[in-house]
């Protein structure tokens, strides 16, 4: 079985900018996600899909094969989706077919080996695609609301629930690792079309970068 690693890094982000070359502990973000996959002897290839060539010139010395991404599918509101697709075209127009995709954002870089394993074991006959999750701190029953045109609260999701421990359990997604088929990415619109599995990964692991905040948070979890 053939073990595809993938990290999608556009050169455009206006939350955090630079936010994939930003540095951690000493190296960039796109240098930990890299590093992990090259260290896990299942994962057969590991590549970068980027629009950017900074960003292309870092993969290659971390060890990673680049894949150049065409513009339009590194704008703020392409969906990742279509640079999957991408990928796993790109490779086929090269004669080059595999079994397993796995995709690693940058932007969680606090992941271990034993959290991207235990997604690829996931993986099962009746599973199309496993993602991470983590359990969340807020109950959109109780305490999460959205605001509407008239400025007035409302509960984000309302019930007849009385008491906390009468709710389903919620969960956050994380970026920690995405693991699917290129059969499904291919011919499928989202993560959503198919059978779906999650695999928790603890909080002090899950953390994903997406500011300056949650970036200084890292830095302190590595520290401690």
């Amino acid at each position: 079985m053939k073990i595809y690693a993938f990290i999608f890094a556009r050169g455009g982000s206006k939350g955090l900018p630079d936010k994939n070359i930003r540095f951690l502990a000493g190296k960039s973000l796109l240098a930990w996600s890299i590093e992990i996959a090259m260290d896990i002897p299942e994962i057969n290839r590991v590549f970068v899909s980027t629009d950017d060539t900074h960003i292309a010139e870092i993969a290659r010395v971390c060890g990673a094969e680049v894949i150049d991404r065409p513009p339009e599918l590194a704008q703020d509101d392409t969906p990742e989706w279509f640079a999957w697709q991408h990928a796993i075209k790109w490779l086929e127009t090269r004669g080059d077919s595999f079994d397993v995709f796995l995709s690693l954002p940058t932007t969680s870089p606090l992941r271990s080996k034993s959290d991207v394993l235990n997604c690829l074991d996931r993986l099962d006959d009746i599973t199309d695609i496993v993602v991470t999750v983590t359990e969340t701190s807020r109950s959109p029953w109780f305490n999460m609301v959205r605001i509407e045109k008239d400025e007035r609260l409302h509960l984000l999701v309302e019930g007849n629930y009385t008491r906390r421990q009468d709710v389903p359990k919620g969960y956050d997604m994380t970026t920690v690792a995405y693991v699917t088929r290129p059969s499904f990415i291919l011919n499928h619109e989202n993560i959503w079309d198919g059978f779906v599995r999650g695999v928790l990964i603890p909080p002090e692991r899950a953390i994903d970068i997406d500011t300056m905040f949650d970036l200084e948070m890292a830095e302190l979890i590595l520290k401690k």
